[in-house]
């Protein structure tokens, strides 16, 4: 049975926390990401709950409480945003590192200097090669569905999971939100079965030795491995999902890409955007179409070049920069697409993107006006 709710994007996180019921929460309040903590301190007062809150001094201590949590073998979560993953950083690749399955919800926002508390993804987009899954949610509902998927892959390949919201535009803005029943939720999700448990006596264990150069190289192989594995049981998961929630995930989305001839590649809220101005181009007669990459750790290289092999022209709509390179989603897609292609860098700081400046990029592609530079939705 489904109810629909009116929910933003942390609320839809809430109510994923309440269903999965983890066993340790540890979090440190930072805008546009506080809601989540906030809203389960409140269920656990209300006893909805049966988890532990840990409230911690800092944000590098709440990651550090989440291994130690999930090191002890419980399910854990936690949510930050900007400045609280950057002081995350140390203990990220520590998480994956150690094969620490854990939640983590993101509420995209630029990173400083100068501060700014709005949305880019600058801050996850720096984590990006950390050896955590990465989701990118279009809204609230995918908040709240992918919440359950994510941590059933992120339990069975052993690795740790961000699922990202864009900053005040997905955490803060209200929308219906179909929530599943909770019994439906428990039994897709299962109990938790950790094979690591530093408190299990009778099997005593080794966790975080010290590494010497004839087996570090290993450690790193086997994470890379378990995203490979990754790719193939996502997609089992967000099928087996879609029994219950009568909708598919994929890790690519195509949106009107089969037949037309100039895509636009995004990811996040952006995503509705494009697909509002590919509806209005088509009633134009314009072949247009929008792939939203929805998995962007691992990255579906296969769906990508599947989806795009007939496409005239591709854009690829970034959020985030890398500077002295090319923008980090754009270079995924070149790495697997050799057409005409350009890189767009847009909303840094949370500048708004317009239907007009979509329609111009759609329309640069058709004129055949591509540029080997980096080119900026100002």
């Amino acid at each position: 049975m489904q109810n629909r709710k009116a929910m933003n994007g942390m609320s839809a996180a809430v109510e994923a926390l309440r269903q999965i019921d983890p066993e340790v929460i540890a979090a440190y309040p930072i805008t546009p990401a506080t809601g989540i903590p906030e809203g389960y301190s409140k269920i656990l007062a209300e006893g909805k709950v049966t988890g532990e809150l840990i409230t911690v001094e800092s944000e590098h201590s709440a990651l550090s409480a989440c291994v130690g949590a999930a090191a002890c073998g419980v399910r854990t979560a936690t949510a930050t945003a900007s400045q609280g993953l950057a002081y995350m950083f140390e203990v990220l690749g520590v998480a994956s590192g150690l094969r620490l399955p854990m939640l983590m919800y993101i509420g995209n926002r630029a990173l400083s200097a100068p501060i700014n508390i709005h949305c880019d993804h600058s801050d996850s987009m720096a984590a990006r090669d950390q050896g955590w899954l990465q989701f990118y949610c279009e809204n609230a509902q995918e908040v709240y569905d992918l919440s359950f998927i994510a941590l059933r892959l992120a339990e069975e390949v052993k690795l740790p999971v961000m699922v990202c919201m864009d900053g005040f535009i997905t955490t803060h803005t209200y929308e219906p939100v179909e929530v599943l029943d909770d019994k439906k939720i428990k039994h897709f999700v299962g109990s938790y079965n950790s094979k690591v448990n530093l408190f299990d006596f009778k099997k005593p264990i080794t966790l975080g030795h010290f590494a010497m150069p004839d087996s570090y190289f290993e450690f790193k192989e086997g994470q890379e491995k378990a995203m490979e594995l990754a790719l193939k049981r996502y997609e089992v998961l967000q099928k087996k999902f879609s029994k219950i929630r009568d909708k598919e995930y994929p890790a690519v989305a195509r949106y009107k890409v089969s037949q037309a001839d100039y895509v636009i590649v995004t990811n996040s809220s952006t995503a509705g955007l494009v697909k509002d101005v590919v509806n209005k181009l088509r009633e134009d007669g314009f072949k247009v179409g929008c792939l939203k990459i929805r998995m962007f750790r691992p990255f579906p290289h296969k769906d990508v070049v599947d989806a795009l092999k007939n496409a005239k022209g591709v854009a690829v709509l970034d959020r985030s920069m890398s500077f002295g390179s090319m923008p980090p989603m754009f270079s995924e897609i070149k790495n697997c697409f050799f057409g005409n292609i350009q890189s767009y860098v847009f909303g840094l700081g949370g500048r708004d993107i317009f239907e007009e400046d979509i329609k111009d990029v759609f329309r640069k592609m058709e004129k055949k006006d591509y540029s080997e530079k980096i080119r900026y939705i100002k």
